[in-house]
C-alpha cells in the first residue's frame, strides 16, 4: 500500500509554511528582544551540524523559517531529506543577517531535530525487517502523533522508509473491539461500514483471536489488525488468511521483536513509537561574522 498523501513540492511547501507561522508565532511572538541587540547590518554565516548520525528530515520547514525570518539567506545544503549524515557533520550553510539567523534558530532546529528524529528511528525499523528471508512486511506509522504536527511527522516516516496508515478518522474507517462491540460484531460492524463509508481509502478491522479472523474474512473483511498475537497465533492467522486480505501487526511491536514477527509472513507492522516516542536528534547552529 502506497503512502495515503502525495508529497508533491507545492503540499510540502504549503505545510510548511503553516507549521512554522505557528512556531514563529509561539515562539517571537511581538519581536525577539535578545536580537534586538544586534546590529541589523552585521551579516553571518550559520552553520547547521548534526551532532549525530541520522536521516535528515525536515528540509521544507528550515527554509520555511528562514523565507520568513531571513528573506534573502543563502541556504546550501549538503545533506537532504531522506539522506544520511554522520557525526559532526556540517548538514546545511546560511548567508545572512545575523539577525535574523538569530531569531530563526530554535525553531529551524526544533522541526530538524523532530522530523529527522522520526525518520531515523522509522529507517532503523525499515532496516531491520529488510534483512528477514523473504520479508513482505511494510512499517506502518499510527495517528499517536504530536497535535498540529501529524502530517509534518507522517512525512518524516516516508523519508526514513515507511508506510502511512490513515491521515485522521475522515479518510478511512479503522474498526476496533469498542466499535465491534458496540455495532453488534464482527460481521454486522464490517456490512454497516460497507454502507455507511462507501468513499473510505480502506476497511480495515481489528481482530484478537483466529475464531474473530475468521469471521471477518468471511464477512468479506479486506483488512485485518491482528491485535497483541503471539508468534505462533500469527502464523497461524497467515496460514488460514491464506492471501485473501491484507494482514497489519499492532502491539508488542520494538525492535527486539519486529524481526520475528516480519518472519511470520505478514503485510504490515504498525508502530506507534515511530511518532509518538522519539528522541530528538542532536543539532547546532555555530555563527561566524562575514
Amino acid at each position: 500500500m502506497n503512502p495515503v498523501l502525495d508529497y508533491s513540492e507545492s503540499m510540502l511547501r504549503e505545510l510548511a509554511q503553516s507549521d512554522v507561522a505557528r512556531a514563529l508565532q509561539e515562539d517571537v511572538g511581538h519581536g525577539d528582544l535578545t536580537a534586538g541587540l544586534i546590529d541589523p547590518t552585521r551579516q553571518a554565516r550559520a552553520r547547521v551540524l548534526a551532532r549525530e548520525s541520522a536521516v535528515i528530515c525536515g528540509v521544507p520547514w528550515v527554509e520555511a523559517t528562514l523565507q520568513k525570518m531571513v528573506p534573502g539567506a543563502k541556504l546550501t545544503w549538503h545533506v537532504r531529506d531522506g539522506q544520511r549524515c554522520t557525526p559532526d557533520q556540517v548538514v546545511l550553510e546560511i548567508d545572512g543577517p545575523a539577525r535574523g539567523l538569530l531569531t530563526a534558530e530554535r525553531t529551524l532546529l526544533n522541526f530538524l531535530q523532530l522530523l529527522s528524529a522520526v525518520a531515523t528511528y522509522t529507517a532503523t525499523y525499515v532496516q531491520a525487517v529488510q534483512s528477514v528471508p523473504g520479508n513482505r512486511a511494510q512499517i506502518v506509522d499510527t495517528r499517536k502523533t504530536l497535535p498540529g504536527l501529524r502530517l509534518a511527522q507522517k512525512y518524516a516516516v516516508c523519508t526514513g522508509g515507511g508506510t502511512n496508515h490513515r491521515i485522521g478518522l475522515y479518510d478511512a474507517v479503522l474498526i476496533k473491539e469498542n466499535h465491534i462491540a458496540a455495532a453488534g460484531g464482527v460481521t454486522a460492524v464490517l456490512q454497516r461500514a460497507a454502507k455507511v463509508a462507501p468513499s473510505a481509502k480502506f476497511v480495515e478491522i481489528e481482530v484478537e483471536t483466529l475464531a474473530q479472523l475468521d469471521e471477518a474474512l468471511q464477512a468479506g473483511a479486506t483488512m485485518v489488525l491482528l491485535d497483541n498475537m503471539s508468534l505462533d497465533m500469527l502464523r497461524e492467522a497467515v496460514r488460514l488468511n491464506a492471501g485473501r486480505a491484507i494482514l497489519e501487526v499492532s502491539g508488542g511491536v520494538n525492535l527486539a521483536t519486529v524481526r520475528d514477527i516480519a518472519a511470520t509472513g505478514v503485510d504490515r507492522i504498525s508502530i506507534g513509537a515511530l511518532t509518538k516516542d522519539v528522541k530528538a536528534i542532536d543539532f547546532s547552529m555555530r555563527f561566524e561574522e562575514l
